[in-house]
């Protein structure tokens, strides 16, 4: 046999070879990610923390649970612009303070797993919407959204809000993970520009082909981007939607909202760099907090009270400036308390 044609053979059976790799890591990809997920995934709680930091947290979530038990929840339901029927948990607040938050979970996760959050901003007197994706808890949906469809579930439920308790009502948008990623690409939308006051994104994505390159990389040791490509192709077939079309660092090149970003320094599934790529594009007022020892999403049960103290600096220095903007614009127009 004559070496041209050994060569030919043998690049034959390697590009083969690769093929069939890139269809089976397509296929597991799609399989572990898109398709409505039954439960929260024992990956990612791995991700959280080690086993002995987990029963920890667990102890740390306990009394939460018992509070939450306690509590007159509503469920809510509106339609999605897509035809869904979405849902969430609301909290009243026992003194209002004509402020809301409305709580976006993680990737497998749902609309309860934010008790925690819901907990304290329940404490500072803001109605509290916990919501559950698309795809997730008693959302309806057969795929996942990652952010890119979810972004436009989020302006549905802003409009739900301002119908509700009336448009001066003031809406903080917080989100973990994939609920990170919705509330920081829910920002290229005009609409969420002009209504919201603040957002709280924790442990955020850039993107999801960010991410899935990320864990193809890290977990398999695989090229990503013929895996990526092969997938997106039936994630636009079946899910209306690619990886790359929404990236946090684009929505957030642009952005006037104030952005409060946390990460977790031992992240392993989303790694630091995308909140520092967020904060660095991002214009608008800002805070990155970078929390030590704490892994995916866990920054929370990791150090709650810098957590949480840093929230309340934060949305009091936003509201703080807010009003200030407010009696300036009403100054130059003119106003006096007495035309109020």
């Amino acid at each position: 046999m004559k070496k041209e044609t050994v060569i030919k053979i043998a690049a034959g059976a390697a590009a083969s070879a690769a093929g069939v790799a890139t269809g089976i890591g397509s296929a597991m990809l799609f399989n572990r990610t898109l398709p409505r997920p039954a439960g929260t995934s024992e990956d990612i709680i791995k991700e959280f923390a080690d086993p002995a930091k987990m029963a920890e947290y667990r102890l740390s979530m306990a009394p939460v649970g018992e509070w939450m038990e306690k509590q007159n929840l509503e469920d809510v339901f509106i339609h999605s612009s897509d035809g869904l029927v979405l849902h969430a948990y609301y909290l009243p607040a026992e003194t209002p303070s004509g402020r809301l938050v409305m709580l976006h979970h993680g990737f497998t996760s749902n609309a309860m797993d934010n008790s925690t959050h819901a907990m304290f901003f329940h404490s500072q007197g803001y109605e509290v919407l916990l919501l559950d994706a698309r795809a997730h808890g008693k959302s309806e949906g057969q795929y996942v959204g990652f952010g890119i469809l979810d972004r436009f579930d989020t302006l549905d439920w802003v409009r739900y809000c301002r119908e509700r308790f009336g448009n001066d009502i003031r809406i903080v948008l917080h989100g973990t993970s994939m609920g990170g990623a919705t509330v920081l690409m829910a920002l290229g939308l005009p609409e969420i520009q002009e209504t919201v006051s603040a957002v709280i994104a924790d442990c955020a994505y850039t993107s999801p082909y960010d991410i899935f390159a990320h864990v193809i990389q890290k977990d398999y040791h695989l090229p990503a981007a013929p895996i990526l490509k092969a997938t997106e192709i039936r994630s636009k077939a079946v899910a209306g939607y690619g990886f790359s079309d929404c990236s946090t660092l684009d929505t957030l090149k642009d952005n006037r909202v104030p952005v409060l970003l946390i990460h977790g320094k031992e992240d392993r599934f989303v790694p630091t760099w995308m909140s520092e790529k967020n904060y660095e594009v991002c214009p608008s007022k800002k805070r990155l907090l970078l929390v030590e020892n704490a892994g995916h999403g866990s920054s929370v049960f990791e150090n709650r009270e810098l957590y949480e103290q840093t929230e309340k600096e934060y949305l009091e220095d936003v509201f703080a400036q807010e009003k200030d903007e407010v009696k300036t614009a009403e100054k130059a127009e003119g106003k006096t308390e007495v035309d109020d």
